[in-house]
């Protein structure tokens, strides 16, 4: 590789030898610059990275950026012989493709090597000659060394930015090239050359870095003069308030250090039919599973990006929205935003925000999902704002085939695993505007309590004595049916039935249970406690017990109530009487059968009493 590099140096400096004036060439090479080769957000990081880049090349050093920033680089070398180390570099895949010359003064602390000498670590390096690097079978004595002329080597193209409308991210092109420093003068007619747009990027970069709170207009007044002015000062330089061609690039740097560090690039996916700039140094594509293109972590920091398309109508796009907030990489916090032909979500928890967003064009929805570790919000949030501005569409969607190879799974969707409850009970309307009657064990230590996974409820009582817990729904509900509460002590060994989730909602409907009343109390003589024979599930729990007429005698407690192993086929309930005492004390009435009359006591047919019981039903989930 040296000798490579040094090939390069001679080959390079005896064209520049015709093409330039020696004073010249010799004034540009002697130019102190670094190249710059990764940057991480935490200091930890970015030592393991120094330590990792220096076991493959030479001359690795470390050095604080500002911001919250660490850089990783390489030199100091003289300007001409880092344009050419660069090239080399990146040809043979030893550097980044995105890695660029640095100066000297946008570095600040350096944090490796330890103990580097600070006037050392700023003295250019010379390019590695062919007498540092003999053929194998020689000797250094043997290879005679090269002087290598102080000439100046031909540069690259200017960089290009790409014009953006303002807050979007600013995209500068991988070349490199010297910047020559200017007087305020020829800096002020450099300033004149820009557009509109590239004079908001500025002002943009400026507000980023903190200096400047004013409008985004590409108006240059005093405002903009005075922030001007002092990030020059927070750089060393002279506060002219004009800044000259290698200050506007020093702070678009500085600007695009956070997309720089995670390799945003552009992808385009012919399958999906999306292009846009993706962190391609921290994921990877993995496969489809429609509606997603799943895009894996292959980085340090554990980021995810899905892509998504499919076809359909304004229902399929609401269904998708509903979908997604099932799923695990969708957290419950957070905003949530549907309207017309798009939505967009986002959820966070103590490990990720997320960010999806979709929408609905010519019977095509497509869009993306962003899922991110918490504490890099600063990054995260330009990372999100260039995925916004690229996203484009293209031809095509993902065919509804792809990747039907794929192992299913009824907790995945799509390969994406769906939120699960930490418990999940029954429980039973006792009011016309939704509020509920619930086992008390359900409703501890949550976070979110939901009716049916997609209503809210707030807890009104819970009583551990009793074991019984009441709800309100945070938005009413108009229930199917309403529990009508047994006004008469029921019957010993009448035959009885409980209305619940046995499976925790698998099912998807509850089920009904037959049994028959064999106390009126408990084992230990509670009046307040019906012993049932009848062998339940955990889910059945809080769900309410029915005589044949359709009346609630009690809702259904946990097995292990009592604190004893018993037979399987020995339950207990809370009696009706209960229920009412309890209701009651909140000042709700609430529905008892009558006594009299032809309705009283009817034996109801057994689909009837299975659509009464199931109205009254409801699945009850406790969230963390």
């Amino acid at each position: 590789m040296r000798k490579l590099i040094a090939a390069l140096v001679l080959s390079l400096n005896a064209l520049a030898f015709v093409l330039t004036e020696p004073a010249q060439a010799q004034q540009n090479l002697q130019e102190t610059v670094w190249i710059q080769v990764a940057a991480r957000s935490s200091l930890a990081a970015a030592q393991q990275e120094a330590q990792s880049v220096a076991s493959s090349l030479p001359d690795v050093a470390g050095f604080s950026l500002g911001g919250g920033w660490y850089g990783i680089l390489i030199g100091p070398y003289s300007r001409g012989d880092a344009n050419r180390v660069l090239q080399v570099y990146r040809s043979e895949g030893q550097i980044p493709r995105d890695s660029f010359i640095a100066f000297p003064a946008n570095l600040r602390a350096q944090f490796y090597p330890l103990g580097t000498d600070a006037a050392q670590a700023l003295a250019p390096n010379p390019v590695p000659t062919p007498a540092a690097v003999p053929e194998p079978g020689e000797t250094a004595a043997e290879t005679p060394a090269v002087e290598e002329p102080a000439l100046e080597a031909p540069v690259a193209e200017a960089p290009v930015i790409t014009p953006t409308p303002p807050q979007a991210p600013i995209v500068v092109a991988e070349v490199e090239t010297p910047l020559p420093d200017e007087t305020p003068a020829q800096a002020r007619r450099s300033e004149q050359l820009l557009n509109r747009d590239e004079r908001k990027e500025l002002q943009i970069a400026l507000r980023a870095a903190g200096f400047y709170t004013s409008a985004i207009d590409g108006a240059f007044g005093r405002g903009t003069r005075g922030s001007m002015s002092d990030w020059q000062l927070s750089k060393g330089y002279e506060a002219t308030g004009v800044l000259t061609t290698a200050q506007r690039k020093t702070l678009l740097d500085d600007y695009n250090a956070p997309l720089i560090s995670v390799g945003m690039r552009r992808i385009s996916d012919s399958q999906a039919g999306i292009a846009l700039e993706l962190p391609t140094s921290e994921v990877s594509f993995a496969n489809y599973e429609p509606p997603f293109a799943h895009y894996e972590s292959s980085g340090d920091l554990g980021v995810r990006v899905l892509l998504i398309s499919q076809r359909g109508d304004k229902s399929t796009l609401y269904g998708l929205y509903d979908i997604m907030q099932t799923l695990e990489i969708v957290p419950l916090d957070g905003p949530r935003a549907r309207s017309g032909n798009s939505f967009t979500l986002e959820g966070r928890n103590a490990k990720i925000p997320s960010f999806p967003q979709a929408s609905l064009t010519n019977g095509e929805i497509k869009g993306f999902t962003l899922i991110w570790p918490a504490g890099d919000e600063a990054r995260r949030t330009r990372v999100l704002a260039a995925m916004q501005q690229s996203f484009e569409r293209l031809d095509g969607v993902l065919d509804d085939a792809a990747g039907a190879d794929i192992q299913q799974d009824i907790d995945l969707l799509s390969g994406l695993e769906i939120r699960k409850p930490k418990m999940s009970r029954s429980g039973f309307f006792v009011t016309a505007d939704g509020m509920v009657v619930t086992t008390s064990d359900v409703v501890q230590s949550c976070t979110r309590i939901t009716l049916d996974h997609g209503y809210p409820a707030d807890i009104l009582a819970d009583d551990s004595q009793t074991g019984m817990a009441i709800l309100r729904p945070t938005n009413s509900l108009a229930p199917m049916a309403v529990a009508e509460l047994s006004a008469q002590t029921p019957r010993l060994q009448s035959e009885i039935a409980v209305s619940g989730f046995s499976y925790e909602g698998v099912l998807g409907a509850p089920r009904l249970t037959w049994g028959k009343l064999a106390d009126v109390k408990s084992l230990e003589g509670n009046p307040d406690i019906a012993r049932l024979t009848l062998t339940a599930q955990p889910g059945d729990a809080g769900g309410p017990v029915l005589d044949t007429s359709g009346a609630v005698l009690g809702m259904l407690l946990p097995a292990g109530i009592e604190g004893r192993q018993l037979p399987a086929d020995v339950s207990f309930a809370v009696n009706a009487d209960a229920i009412r005492s309890a209701l009651d004390a909140l000042g709700h009435a609430v529905q008892t059968q009558p006594t009299t009359g032809s309705q009283s006591h009817q034996v109801l047919a057994n689909q009837a009493l299975v659509n009464h019981a199931t109205g009254m039903t409801v699945l009850v989930s406790c969230w963390e």
